[in-house]
């Protein structure tokens, strides 16, 4: 997976924006990911690009016995060491597609905004099921496919320069797509609803719930915010192992 993010400009960026400087509580998404968790007390959970590691702080203030945050990049583990630090974490510098997902090992692994980096999703799905105790839960937030199958991921304006519309190109089309994101060309991975969904049910999981993330009601007031209500960004998916 390429990483984007130990470039230095690109991580100054990203350490600006709302859900990096607050955690779980600025995310747009966290309302409605945050009650997909099942009971995680004497859990242990998987968080794969953990990123700054919030998701790891939470599953450990919920009980859980122990969380391992992998990511690749250096500059996030670093981060997340520093933000995020319990003596029930561990932080390892490790890609999702890299680690080697022991056999029934986990109660609960958790995905936030790093799968749609991901050529072989299915083959990440595959380890995950693996790797998961029976029972095990699966959690997942993904860019929806109507997001990452926008041309270059942006609205079209009016001369005023208001969005106007949501463009979506390709859609059928897997593979990657290059954007710009925080002032860096990033390559990411489009893939569709069928290869999301029919990828878990047909890897051996049940789905339990499928969220197309909206904003909170309190975030409606942010300058641009009900433009999210127009088009959907983010995907998510609870999957149990049968």
């Amino acid at each position: 997976m390429h990483n984007e993010y130990d470039n230095e400009t690109f991580f100054k960026e990203y350490a600006k924006m709302s859900r990096s400087r607050e955690g779980l509580n600025a995310a747009g998404e966290w309302h409605q990911l945050k009650p997909l968790f099942p009971p995680l007390e004497e859990k242990s959970v998987l968080d794969l690009g953990c990123g700054y590691g919030w998701h790891c702080t939470f599953a450990a203030n919920q009980g859980a016995a122990y969380v391992l945050g992998l990511d690749l990049s250096q500059k996030m583990i670093e981060e997340a060491k520093k933000r995020n630090a319990g003596k029930q974490i561990e932080y390892r510098v490790c890609g999702i597609e890299e680690y080697e997902y022991p056999k029934n090992a986990w109660d609960c692994v958790v995905s936030n905004l790093a799968l749609h980096y991901i050529e072989n999703i299915e083959k990440i799905f595959q380890k995950v099921h693996r790797t998961l105790k029976q029972n095990g839960v699966f959690i997942l937030n993904i860019e929806h496919p109507v997001f990452t199958a926008g041309v270059g991921q942006d609205w079209i304006y009016t001369e005023a320069g208001t969005p106007q519309c949501w463009p979506v190109d390709d859609y059928f089309f897997p593979g990657a797509r290059k954007t710009h994101f925080l002032g860096c060309d990033v390559v990411k991975q489009h893939h569709t609803l069928t290869q999301i969904l029919m990828g878990l049910l047909d890897n051996g999981f049940a789905l339990k719930a499928v969220k197309e993330a909206e904003p909170p009601e309190e975030m409606m007031g942010i300058p641009g915010m009900k433009d999210e209500l127009r088009r959907p960004m983010m995907l998510l998916v609870k999957a149990l192992k049968k």
